[in-house]
């Protein structure tokens, strides 16, 4: 399995949180490319099962979320996420006050609706 290895910065604050999903209520949006919500980190927190996380700049290296293993969603980078069976995870949006990001980029964030 390949894993992620990354943390939140530890000046992180929870800002919000989606409504927890499992594979037949999963917002569609976070199935196609996608950004986070502009200033948020995110942070995939999976309750059971698994899936697969694939940043859109290195589609060959895909991630494992499950229950010992979230993934931290960096700013403005291209993103989205697969499933691969019975899932039951969310998606944690947090703001990181020195890290504002000043160069957002246009995309869809379906991430936006859970602040």
């Amino acid at each position: 399995m390949n894993y992620q290895n990354a943390t939140l910065p530890e000046s992180a604050e929870l800002a919000g949180s989606s409504r927890e999903m499992n594979q037949d209520t999963v917002v569609p949006g976070i199935l196609k490319k996608h950004l986070a919500p502009k200033g948020k980190w995110g942070y995939l927190v999976v309750q059971s099962g698994s899936l697969e996380y694939i940043w859109e700049d290195d589609p060959d290296n895909v991630l494992v979320a499950d229950p010992g293993h979230p993934i931290v969603i960096f700013p403005e980078r291209f993103h989205h996420v697969v499933i691969t069976g019975p899932v039951e995870f969310k998606v944690e949006f947090y703001v990181v006050p020195e890290g504002a990001e000043s160069n957002a980029l246009e995309g869809d964030r379906p991430g936006e609706a859970f602040l």
